[in-house]
């Protein structure tokens, strides 16, 4: 039983960094903080993706789950859990590769709208800096 929670507790925490990865630049923009956390997350979801590699927490898990009495899986965490449910077809390598690019490419849109909004509540209409905090 406690094998088992820590394999979905893995579980959880693997699919809350999944989701932090890929949205949460807009996170940045309710915390402007938060991009010290995010970039480095970012970098490392997208260097994942691009080099094929299996991230450690994928052994983990399954390490876990094995203790449990259940059985593990032989793919990465996105390709067992994620890739059915958005890739019906499977996870090929050219679907790796187009999430390995289109991370980075959609977190500058979203670092871009960060920066804009940061330049609009930091300067006031004669344009000087200003206090005002979005």
């Amino acid at each position: 039983m406690l094998y088992q929670l820590a394999a979905d507790g893995l579980l959880a925490i693997h699919f809350g960094f999944l989701l932090f990865v890929v949205l949460g630049g807009l996170l940045v923009l309710w915390r402007p903080w938060l991009v010290w956390v995010h970039v480095p997350a970012l970098l490392w979801g997208t260097i994942v993706s691009l080099l094929g590699w299996i991230c450690p927490l994928t052994p983990l898990e399954n390490h876990y789950r094995r203790l449990a009495g259940e059985v593990g899986y032989d793919s990465s965490f996105i390709g067992h859990y994620i890739a059915p449910v958005v890739y019906p077809g499977g996870l090929t390598r050219e679907l790796q590769l187009f999430a390995g690019f289109s991370l980075p490419l959609w977190n500058l849109l979203v670092y871009g709208l960060v920066l804009w909004r940061w330049r609009c509540w930091t300067r006031d209409p004669e344009g000087g800096r200003t206090s005002r905090q979005p």
